[in-house]
């Protein structure tokens, strides 16, 4: 996507944040201020009070309680919508026919026609847009990146995941809430899993799946099984299970000179085993692991790189979730989340 005129000669982005909640605390927020050619200079929550303390604490000239009111500001140029996937259409149709670039939270949107919404618009208005898939540029996955350029596996033959978790457990939050979410945890945290897979090998192909509810009390899927193949051809399986006593976080790439073993959530060395023995490779996170994307992007809406994570790649990342999860919630090209009791793979004791 060029770059919008409205950058043209410009030395510095100046953001606005709209929904200024946890995830902006740490992980994202202060990457605003921190990212060389940024400033964060406006945010929004619908309680203003809250909106307040954010910008206070954060030192931040400026809040909001209106959506509108932060995209109309003339001193936001680009807007961050760091909300529940439910909003992020809507406000990212709201910042593109105001004539700024957005960056929105990952998942993209409940499901691909959202994102086609988003894409169509920010495409009609000659506007990038990019989402916070923000594995693509921390060091540990660089790392990977260059060790599978530099053919250190020797030829790729398998890759495998799996995680697990107790979030059956618990009150039930907006990640279970398909109206709010979109599906289940799987399409919250499996989605930085299976956009990762995207960078590192090109766009999955031949995807298959399901998904179940094995032992949650909400309705949506705990369970997700699913094979693909890479754009070489390499085969590959993973599975999530979020209703599990034991937690596990494990991605498994193996080739014909080796094999490198790493989590997706964790900070822990990356595991590179071959036929002289294993070696532990450090590639600690940085303090807010957002903060390099954020840069990828400020950087390409000043014309001086390109950010890898955009509104076509993440809209990838959505498809083959959504053919994961069409048989549990009996399509996804609809509105699925209005009537839950007509999906298919709902437990009868999930209701």
């Amino acid at each position: 996507m060029p770059v919008s005129a409205h950058f043209s000669g410009r030395t510095e982005v100046r953001w606005g944040i709209i929904g200024c909640g946890d995830v902006t605390e740490v992980k994202s927020g202060p990457g605003f201020q921190k990212a060389a050619g940024s400033s964060l200079v406006a945010v929004m929550r619908r309680k203003g009070g809250l909106a307040a303390d954010y910008a206070r604490r954060h030192g931040v000239a400026r809040w909001y309680d209106s959506a509108a009111a932060l995209v109309a500001d003339s001193a936001v140029d680009a807007v961050y919508i760091a909300t529940p996937p439910e909003t992020h259409a809507d406000y990212a149709l709201l910042v593109a026919a105001a004539g700024k670039p957005a960056y929105v939270e990952k998942p993209m949107a409940r499901h691909l026609p959202e994102c086609a919404r988003m894409v169509r618009a920010f495409g009609e208005a000659n506007l990038p847009l990019f989402v916070a898939y923000y594995r693509r540029r921390l060091p540990r996955f660089l790392e990977v990146a260059a060790m599978l350029r530099g053919g250190v596996l020797g030829r790729v033959t398998g890759i495998s995941y799996r995680q697990a978790a107790p979030f059956h457990r618990g009150p039930a939050i907006w990640r279970v809430d398909a109206a709010q979410a979109g599906a289940g945890h799987f399409l919250d945290v499996g989605s930085h899993t299976l956009d990762l897979l995207d960078a590192l090998f090109g766009p999955l192909t031949d995807v298959a799946g399901l998904a179940a509810n094995r032992g949650s009390d909400y309705a949506v899927e705990d369970t997700v099984a699913m094979s693909f193949q890479t754009a070489a051809g390499v085969p590959g399986v993973a599975s999530w299970n979020f209703a599990s006593a034991v937690a596990h976080d494990a991605l498994t790439i193996t080739g014909t000179a080796g094999q490198l073993v790493f989590s997706i959530f964790g900070n822990d060395a990356i595991c590179w085993e071959t036929a002289e023995g294993v070696k532990l490779l450090e590639r600690p996170n940085p303090p807010h692991v957002a903060q390099p994307l954020i840069q990828a992007v400020v950087d390409d809406l000043l014309g001086r790189g390109v950010c890898p994570s955009t509104g076509e790649s993440a809209s990838r990342t959505t498809r083959v979730m959504d053919t994961v999860l069409e048989a549990y919630y009996g399509g996804r090209s609809r509105a699925f989340w209005l009537d839950p009791t007509e999906w298919p793979g709902r437990r009868t004791a999930a209701l």
